[in-house]
């Protein structure tokens, strides 16, 4: 075999084995982007799961998932008499979630952004609702939101003329429908008044059998210690009077 033959060997080589090297590099690189982590500090909901219509009626807005405020929202306005397209759906939105169309026909772009409190929608949603609305053939655009927006983003929603709902406004028109039922949450801090926890434990006396002398009726208790029973006033801490059995 001749020297040029040698050289087109290694060339074809080298070529096969460069080849082979950056499919790996290219294949790492995007193993890393499909593994990526966010930041643990992202305060805005972006989950596509999304539970039941029944649940989703029940449940408070800082409770949903981003997907499940878009659904919230969709059968919001079908019940207002629009006809609703969910575009959003699988998170490929484009900066549009929904395109609701009145009766006349006229297509309204809207985006909702589920967002915690404290973090405001910034100008950066604002442009690209405006830049997208217009793949939908919409003519107007509407920016929902859980929290509200950021002062440069509401100049910028009045420049471009795109209409906003605050978290506030949001609560109000929901609950104007009436569909939408949240159960109440409970305080973690709040705990039942003493008399309900005596209640719930203890033995209450019958009525009018023994009262304390602040005029409230006595609950039959026991010393923790000697297993002792006795009279408690049922006001107690308020009232520690006390009476043996």
């Amino acid at each position: 075999m001749g020297t040029n033959e040698w050289i087109l060997v290694l060339i074809v080589a080298l070529g096969f084995f460069a080849s082979i090297f950056c499919g790996k590099k290219q294949y790492r690189k995007t193993s890393k982007q499909k593994g990526k982590k966010y930041p643990k500090n992202m305060t805005h909901r972006t989950s596509l799961k999304c539970r039941s219509d029944e649940i989703i009626l029940t449940c408070n807005l800082d409770d949903l998932s981003g997907a499940e405020f878009e659904r919230l929202l969709a059968l919001y306005f079908r019940d207002q008499g629009y006809t609703v397209k969910e575009v959003g759906v699988g998170g490929n939105d484009g900066g549009v979630d929904l395109v609701i169309i009145d009766k006349r026909g006229e297509k309204t772009a809207v985006q909702a952004k589920c967002y915690a409190d404290g973090n405001n929608v910034g100008v950066q949603v604002v442009r690209e609702l405006v830049g997208a609305k217009r793949n939908h053939d919409c003519i107007l655009s509407l920016l929902v939101t859980t929290s509200d927006l950021t002062q440069q983003a509401k100049k910028e929603a009045e420049q471009f003329k795109v209409d906003y709902w605050h978290g506030a406004i949001v609560e109000q028109k929901l609950k104007t429908w009436g569909k939408w039922n949240p159960i109440k949450k409970r305080n973690a801090k709040s705990k039942p008044a003493v008399s309900e926890i005596q209640l719930s434990r203890l033995e209450v006396a019958a009525t009018g059998s023994v009262h304390c002398v602040c005029g409230a009726p006595m609950i039959k208790r026991k010393n923790n210690k000697t297993g002792e029973g006795f009279w408690g006033c049922s006001k107690y801490p308020s009232c520690k009077k006390t009476k043996p059995v």
